[in-house]
Parts: C-alpha cells; structure tokens; sequence
C-alpha cells in the first residue's frame, strides 16, 4: 500500500515520470527522485526534493515568498484606497470654492425662486412639462397691477389682463388682451360696486387682504373666472406690478419694439408722461422740457418703426392710451395699450434670447432679483426649465397675436357686440384661432332649416354642426318644401374645409345655387328635407 505524502497550500508535488508524490517507486538508476514544479512562477516553487519530501529550509522560504506577497497586494490596495480618497477630498474642495465663488449668485436666486415659484428650490435641477389642457394647450393668465405706484389711483385694478397660449409640441403661441373695461358679473366675489362691473376689478373683490393666502386666493379663483369668460382652462397665472417691467428691462438694458400708430398716424405720442420732461421742476420752461426729452418735450413720442427704449420709456409705452390731449396715434384707446404691451413682452423675450441670458446664470439671477416680491405664480420651480426652453424654441412666426377689436367681437367701448353678458362670440374666435383642425379655424356659420315636418329634426342636426366645429347660426322651420333629405347651399365658397365636412356629415354633394329662399349673414343652408330617415 502506498503512503500519500502530505500537500503543501492544496498543491501535491509531482514526480517526473508522472508518479504521484504520494507513492514509492524505484528508479532505474536507484538515486532519489528529482520533483520539478510545474508552477515555475509559484511561490512555492521547489527546486530539490529527497524522498519525495521538503527540507524545512525549504519550506520556510515558500510561506515567507507567500507572505510578501500578500503584504505587496495589501500595499496596492491601499495605495488605491488613498488615491480614492484624495479624488474625492479634491472634488470636495473644488465644490466647496466654487460654492464660496458663486454662492452669494446661487443663493440669490434659490431664495428668490423660493418666494416666487411654488415648489422646493431643488425642482430646478428638473425638467417637468406644463399641464395641458384637453386640446394640448398651456395656458397662463397674466394680470398687471399698480399697486407698486404710490401715485396710481386704484391700483389694485388689473388695467391688464393677458392670456398666453402655448402648445409644447408643435412650438407655438397666441397671446391676446382682454379689455378692461369689459362689463361682467362676478358671481361669488364680494364687490363694493354690486353683483356686476368692469372686469378690472374682479381679483381684488376675491379676497382684497394683504396677505399670502389672499394672493393665492385671487388668483385661484381668477384663473376660473377669466377662462370661463374666454373658453379656456387655465392651468398658470402670474400677477404682476411695474416694478416688474422697469426692472426686467433694466436688467435687459433696452429693448426694441416696433412702433405702430393706429388709424394711419405717423407714430405714437402721449403728453399725460410730459412732467418726467421738466426735471422735478414743475414749472420747468418748455426749453427745458425739450432738452430732457428731445425732440419735441415729450417723454412718449415715437415715430413709426424700430424704436430702442431703456426701462422707464419701456415702462410708461405700456400704459400709453392718449386719454390726455395732445395726442395722437392712440385713437382705439386701450386696446392700443394692449398691442403695445404686447409688442413690449416680445421684445424682451427677443432680447433675452439674443443676450444669452436665459442661459447665463448671472444675467438669470439678476431677473429674479429684479422680480422679488413684485411677482406671484402658481408655476412650480420643476416647470422653470421647461418654460426657458419654449421660450428658445419658439419662432417669432409661430406666435401670433390676436387683436380683439379688429376682429370685430367687441366694439370700441370694449363690450361684446353680441351682446351685454354674451362671449359667445369671443369663445368662438379664441377656439378657432388656437386650433389646427381648418374645420374649426374657419369658424364657418350654418343656418339649419327643417323641411322634414319632424319635430325637433334641426336641433339635432345643428347640434352636430357644432359638433363637428362649425357654428351654429339660425335654427327654425324651413319656409319651403324639400323632398329630399338633406340640401346643402354654399353661400362662402372660400370655406372649402367646412364646405367638406357638411358634405361627409350628410352624404350629399353640396350646391353652389341660391337656396330657394333668402339668407343673409350665414356662410352655408342645410335644409332637412322630407325624405329624411332620423
């Protein structure tokens, strides 16, 4: 039987001729086997062996060989761990400088965005999407007081009331004005002047408090109030002051707005801002008026075109209406007011676009300085990059602005004519101007008649009209006979979306005759005709 010898570290030394070390055996030549190590780079690599054994020499040169080499993994580990630590003690340091360099701007701005956006200060390392309405529209409120003006009387009106539209995907936005001195009822809200009044003073009556919760309070119920008015949901609204303006375009420098007189004027003048010509001197000489606001003492007086306004020129334009004589190219009123502060929003969009600051930390955190607590938003601060990104992305030919009085929904007093209390007909235009079905955009009219001598036959057909995007006019009893089912008269021929859809709804080909009777103020006739089957 033969005798294993034991293993060394799990290792059984072999013998040459491929006898294991564990067995005797007897060798031609009668000397003691010679083991070579397999392992050449082992450290335990053995160079002799007699009867199949280890001197103990031997033996204690292969664990020492062992142990340094664990102490030499030991050491590069360690050495690794220490560069780890200094990577990360360095970029800890890096931080900390750069903290200390940029604090007192990053501090700035958390705290600012802090009082005026909803929502931790850390939403702004994010990037969330505006909510939308069902149509996939972002709609925000903008409502303009002059609280900030000791010498305004009635500050606390809203003398302007604008709504952005903006769709995300498609990159575009309408904005248009509602006038102020729009007659409404208030419903719930509590107003000295009674149950109705100009639109102007419905957020104050909400809650007229000077207080935060006020503040959340009015413009809760006026994001509501204002898009029941106009047809719209309103996810955003932002309230704001004239220190806003000045500062923004202080902090801009100047702006460029292209002035338009209305009516064929040759520019835009307004002498109710002359006293800032005369240098705190109120009886300062007209010499004196020229010299501080040349070319003629007026301290809002522009001919038509490109026009560089610093941040008080841009700030008194806004409020410009020529409701003091001498005057001129201001003859709508408000409603040129509205155009112009318009135009002024744009501008400093464009010129913060071409300064680079909505990219520039410096130049973003001195226009949250500048709007401190003259602004309050229910925007939250995970919404603010995605809001600088639309304001990037955006082209100055997909925003459109709507002029309300030239569309000829309200007359010059600023109320529908339609009618007191009616917005049917600006719901109508702000639908038709913020879709992109053609349908819907032409806001056709048609008059429906029932020739089918069954009751209630035109009410249906015209509630599919509307439906379908079109507008429903006239509604009644034909005055003649047909025995068809339905007749379709073309009375605009130019309206050849709505002219289609009329023509799938009711599977006949629509004629561009006369309808046998006369009609007047409709874009199309369908007649419900006897042979009718509903």
């Amino acid at each position: 039987m033969t005798k294993k010898q034991p293993s060394l570290d799990g290792f059984i030394p072999r013998r040459t001729d491929g006898i294991s070390h564990g067995q005797k055996g007897l060798q031609p030549s009668g000397e003691a086997p010679i083991r070579q190590s397999t392992y050449a780079d082992d450290a335990t690599h053995i160079r002799q062996q007699q009867a199949g054994g280890l001197t103990r020499q031997e033996l204690d040169e292969s664990l020492n060989s062992i142990d340094e080499g664990k102490q030499q993994t030991q050491k590069v580990r360690k050495k690794r761990r220490s560069i780890k630590k200094i990577i990360k003690r360095t970029a800890v340091v890096l931080i900390i400088i750069a903290l200390c360099a940029g604090g007192y701007i990053g501090v700035k701005a958390l705290v600012a965005s802090g009082h005026i956006l909803k929502g931790s200060i850390f939403g702004l390392i994010q990037t969330q999407p505006l909510k939308k309405d069902a149509n996939g529209q972002s709609n925000i409120l903008v409502l303009g007081t002059s609280e900030d003006d000791p010498g305004h009387e009635a500050s606390y009106l809203t003398d302007s009331i604008m709504i952005l539209s903006v769709n995300q995907e498609k990159k575009t936005a309408t904005m248009f004005s509602i006038p102020r001195d729009l007659v409404v009822q208030y419903g719930d809200a509590q107003c000295i002047q009674g149950s109705y009044g100009k639109i102007n003073e419905y957020f104050n009556c909400v809650n007229p408090e000077d207080s935060e919760t006020a503040e959340v309070e009015r413009q809760t119920a006026s994001r509501k109030f204002f898009g029941d008015i106009v047809g719209l949901d309103i996810q955003y609204s932002a309230h704001v002051n004239y220190t806003v303006m000045r500062d923004v375009v202080k902090a801009l420098g100047t702006i460029t707005v292209n002035i338009e007189g209305s009516n064929g004027a040759p520019g835009v003048m307004d002498s109710n801002f002359d006293w800032k010509c005369k240098g705190g001197n109120s009886y300062a000489s007209r010499a004196t008026m020229i010299k501080n606001c040349p070319p003629n003492g007026h301290f809002i007086d522009y001919p038509n075109g490109p026009a560089v306004l610093d941040a008080e020129h841009a700030l008194y334009l806004a409020q410009a209406r020529g409701d003091s004589a001498p005057t001129y190219g201001l003859d709508r009123s408000n409603f040129d007011r509205e155009v112009n502060q318009q135009k002024i929003l744009l501008a400093i969009r464009e010129k913060a676009l071409s300064t680079g600051t909505l990219t520039d930390i410096a130049k973003v955190t001195a226009l949250i300085d500048a709007l401190g607590n003259n602004l309050r938003t229910n925007l939250e601060t995970s919404e603010v990059r995605t809001v600088m990104s639309l304001a990037s992305d955006i082209q100055p030919e997909s925003i459109q602005r709507l002029d309300l009085n030239k569309s000829g929904i309200f007359n010059d007093a600023g109320q529908p004519t339609a009618g007191q209390f009616n917005y049917s007909g600006l719901r109508n235009f702000i639908k038709k101007s913020l879709s992109a079905d053609p349908v819907v955009r032409e806001a056709a009219s048609v008059a429906v008649y029932n020739a089918s001598g069954v009751p209630g036959a035109a009410e249906k057909v015209a509630q599919q009209i509307e439906d379908a995007g079109l507008l429903r006019s006239e509604v009644t009893n034909s005055p003649v006979e047909s025995t068809a089912s339905y007749e379709i008269y073309v009375i605009s021929k130019d309206k050849t979306a709505s002219r289609a859809k009329l023509e799938q709804l009711y599977g006949t080909q629509a004629k561009e005759t006369n309808p046998p009777f006369a009609v007047t103020g409709v874009d199309f006739v369908v007649i419900i005709g006897s042979n009718n089957k509903q």
